[in-house]
């Protein structure tokens, strides 16, 4: 059996343009979000979102790091975010340089839930005012949801599986875990694997508010919006950015000496087979995939110390919680469980990785992050030890991190400490 660990990590986010930057900032309890500077947003139903920082910012991104200034000009910021982050995974796994033969074993599974929206409504408002010949030649290649993997490996020469997942906010722990399962079944013995999203502009805003997925409550206070588990809570903030990982064959990684923080152990996946956009009332997809996810891994409940909920800050936030209750029983006593929405936002496609970086680097550090603005629990969270306020010190030898999205579609993922 061949197994499967993380050696690299890379993250652009609304708390900052790395790594580091964006762990020292959950840690500290700082929130991303704030009033839409994109776009003017003062005819919108909501005017706050977790925006990428300008790179002038304290914790800002600088996309000239390590994505060129023809690609940058040509494609949607969700890519953008994607090749950096898939750069910087690379950098922290010391694979910027591959022989030849390594390169036709690495692959990449990158994808994200929405894609190139900004370009679409941009582009479609050339079309309509200016006509088709004006429309850009990269409009298509700039939008599709495959280029950011499209890209990443005609940056570095990747030429193994190029893969790219579409499952709603599911998107990012699919990636990984489809990508795992190249690695096991032997089609590759690395793959970059994540998701991204960029689609903080006028149509995504409006489309989400629309739909009454959005805090629209809490205008004047952008910061106190993300609040999941919590009674008051009214919607999730749209966030963006990116969250890619370097996967790597356990024997591959451990002759070239790589660090390795995690091994993937366990995946579930499921449907809700109940509504387009609702989660299954009684989170029997949730549970499924959580139960699913245990099995693959060879745990039991009480192995899990921490758990990564999907928590948007919706109604499915008790669901959530029910399924979970249900899965770990008891054992959840034992355990911790947060969202780190409430800091980040929802970035949607790219949600699941950034998440799994998270729970990575809670292993790693013995810590795990808050869920910030819990300050009255909702009914049924009593017991529950839901982070509230400030990151926690405690034992964490495995995590489960669940990503569930529209349509139904639910991932969970289980990682421990590698031996």
């Amino acid at each position: 059996m061949r197994r499967v660990v993380v050696t690299g990590l890379g993250l652009v986010t609304p708390l900052g343009g790395d790594v580091d930057t964006t762990w020292a900032n959950i840690l500290a309890g700082k929130s991303g979000a704030g009033p839409i500077t994109r776009f003017d947003a003062s005819d919108q139903k909501c005017t706050i979102a977790c925006e990428v920082k300008p790179a002038d910012h304290e914790y800002g991104f600088d996309a000239n790091r390590r994505v060129d200034h023809k690609v940058q000009r040509q494609v949607d910021p969700f890519i953008v975010y994607g090749i950096d982050a898939a750069g910087q995974a690379l950098e922290d796994a010391g694979l910027t340089e591959m022989s030849d033969e390594l390169k036709e074993r690495t692959g990449c599974s990158i994808g994200s839930g929405i894609g190139g929206l900004p370009g679409i409504e941009s582009e479609s408002l050339v079309l309509a005012e200016r006509g088709p010949g004006r429309v850009s030649p990269h409009f298509v290649h700039g939008r599709l949801i495959n280029l950011i993997s499209g890209q990443v490996s005609i940056k570095y020469g990747l030429m193994g599986p190029n893969h790219a997942v579409v499952t709603a906010c599911s998107t990012g722990a699919h990636s990984i875990g489809d990508a795992a399962r190249m690695i096991k079944d032997d089609d590759a013995d690395i793959m970059l694997a994540g998701g991204a999203e960029g689609t903080i502009n006028p149509l995504g805003v409006a489309g989400f508010a629309q739909a009454r997925a959005l805090n629209m409550s809490m205008n004047d206070r952008p910061t106190e919006a993300s609040r999941p588990y919590d009674k008051n809570r009214d919607g999730f903030v749209m966030g963006e950015g990116a969250g890619v990982v370097v996967l790597e064959e356990y024997e591959h990684a451990k002759a070239r000496g790589a660090t390795i923080y995690a091994e993937v152990v366990g995946y579930g996946l499921s449907g809700d087979a109940y509504h387009v956009t609702a989660p299954h009332p009684e989170g029997r997809g949730a549970e499924l995939a959580m139960r699913m996810a245990l099995k693959k891994a060879g745990m039991g409940p009480g192995d899990i110390d921490y758990v990564n909920a999907h928590g948007t800050s919706t109604m499915a936030d008790t669901i959530e919680l029910a399924a979970v209750k249900r899965v770990l029983g008891d054992d959840l006593t034992g355990a911790s469980m947060s969202s780190t929405k409430s800091a980040i936002g929802h970035l949607l496609g790219g949600a699941g990785a950034v998440e799994s970086i998270f729970c990575i680097l809670a292993m790693r550090d013995q810590i795990v992050p808050p869920t910030l603005n819990l300050d009255d629990p909702d009914d049924g969270t009593e017991g529950v030890d839901l982070v509230p306020h400030t990151a926690k010190k405690r034992q964490v030898k495995a995590v489960l991190n669940n990503s569930f999205g529209f349509g139904g579609t639910n991932a969970s993922l289980i990682m421990k400490q590698a031996d």
